[in-house]
């Protein structure tokens, strides 16, 4: 919800009116280390409310979460924005601040291609093209730091990414990565793929 709603530029409230009840993760986007909030018509939340009772659930003394679940809310707009950047400018391939001469690169290759019109807010869906390399393997190849890339490239980067269907890989952006993190994680992708080429 909080993604949708920074990507679109409108109030959380101006999509959650066409619902009749809506949950928020304070864990996700926000950073808060565990939480959410159900909303919707007093019988909904009085039967959900009934049934999280009757399963266990609850807890003591949360005040500690519920003031991470504030702050996380006081800046969503701000982090969230930050993530759909790094997320764009992963996909783009724009190089960043950390880069020779600010130029502009591309992370199509042969062995997969990003539909830049799909990366909205911090999702980045990599189509990976033919059969080799499978999504699982460019994720353990993404992964994995060999002593041929330290030599190459003076970096250790392992990027961990998730193989999402049969010929797609998601990236996930979040509060703790950086522009920084995200520059390296594109040239981790490059040097990849130059391997898997030769």
């Amino acid at each position: 919800l909080m993604n949708a709603a920074v990507a679109q530029g409108v109030k959380p409230a101006q999509i959650a009116q066409h619902c009749d009840s809506v949950s928020l993760c304070f864990s996700k986007g926000l950073g808060a280390p565990s939480g959410a909030v159900l909303a919707g018509c007093r019988e909904f939340v009085t039967e959900a409310w009934r049934v999280r009772k009757l399963l266990g659930g609850g807890m003591r003394q949360v005040g500690v979460l519920a003031a991470a679940a504030c702050l996380g809310l006081q800046h969503a707009e701000v982090t969230l924005r930050r993530d759909h950047d790094n997320a764009r400018r992963f996909a783009e391939g724009t190089s960043g601040p950390l880069s020779v001469l600010g130029r502009i690169h591309v992370l199509d290759s042969p062995l997969w291609s990003i539909n830049l019109a799909a990366v909205e807010t911090n999702i980045v869906m990599v189509n990976v093209q033919g059969s080799w390399p499978s999504p699982t393997e460019l994720c353990d190849r993404l992964r994995a730091v060999s002593e041929e890339e330290v030599a190459e490239t003076g970096q250790a980067v392992s990027v961990l990414l998730l193989p999402w269907s049969a010929q797609t890989v998601r990236a996930v952006w979040h509060r703790n990565i950086s522009a920084r993190d995200t520059e390296l994680a594109k040239r981790k992708l490059e040097f990849v793929a130059r391997k898997c080429q030769e």
